[in-house]
């Protein structure tokens, strides 16, 4: 985060969160530049949090920004750039560091990411995983994946901590292990989000994690105007989540929505 003056990169951001710039998906903002964030201009950071909702929300999406000179800010906004020249939906920084979070908390050794895009959401991954975790990580369109791959070298992740498989999700997710897994982050296609629920149950051991990115929809989930079937398909998933004896839910206002649940 570039700073002026004496003023820190996470103030800046603050001050600035009036101007939002709006991501790929509508409805859907975030302060610009906000990956990452410069070490030096941290100082002062806690002086932000006001009773203004849209600029603690602004803060809170820049908080957890790695620094913008290391391996990780690097590959992340070169990830973000590749994103936005495909036209891909990437997840918001704090959604990132929400991921990056709940990795860390589970000890996440095995991880599914269903939609891969350009590698934003698996650098958050596999930053919160262990050492020797591997993520496998599965879309349907290759050459992206391509980019996802650079991304993660430019992390300086080795190769063998990702496992890229290209597909649709419901013919790849039948094929992996049952109860092999700590977390299954979903942020592929919305239609597909209940039947990824159920195949997350099986995948998933005792005490695992599913995540649902986008589940706010640009604000149409909670709108009572008529819901195009996508919608209509997030209303059916958070109601399937919160009244599942299998789980343990929470909705985390992070990006366009971040759907959580621990498996019991």
């Amino acid at each position: 985060m570039p700073s002026t003056g004496s003023s820190s990169g996470l103030d800046s951001a603050v001050s600035t969160a009036v101007v939002l710039r709006p991501t790929s998906e509508p409805g859907v903002r975030f302060p610009p530049e906000v990956d990452t964030v410069k070490a030096r201009d941290r100082r002062g950071q806690e002086r932000a949090i006001t009773g203004n909702r849209l600029t603690s929300w602004a803060f809170a999406e820049a908080y957890g920004a790695p620094d913008a000179e290391s391996a990780e800010g690097t590959a992340l906004r070169w990830a973000r750039e590749r994103a936005r020249e495909a036209g891909v939906r990437a997840v918001s920084p704090g959604t990132g560091d929400a991921l990056r979070l709940l990795a860390a908390v589970s000890g996440a050794r095995a991880v599914v990411e269903i939609g891969t895009g350009t590698g934003v959401s698996g650098i958050h991954l596999l930053t919160g995983m262990r050492s020797e975790a591997v993520l496998t990580t599965v879309d349907t369109e290759p050459e992206r994946q391509q980019f996802a791959r650079q991304a993660f070298r430019l992390a300086g992740f080795a190769a063998n901590r990702t496992r890229i498989i290209p597909g649709h999700a419901l013919d790849v997710l039948p094929r992996l292990t049952d109860g092999g897994y700590d977390l299954v982050f979903c942020d592929g296609d919305r239609l597909e989000y209940l039947e990824c629920l159920a195949e997350s149950l099986r995948l998933l051991r005792p005490g695992g994690l599913v995540c649902f990115a986008g589940v706010f929809a640009g604000g149409r989930t909670v709108d009572s105007a008529a819901a195009p079937t996508e919608v209509r398909r997030l209303r059916e998933l958070l109601r399937a989540v919160r009244e599942s004896p299998e789980l343990t839910p929470a909705l985390l206002p992070v990006g366009d929505g971040l759907l959580c649940a621990a498996r019991v």
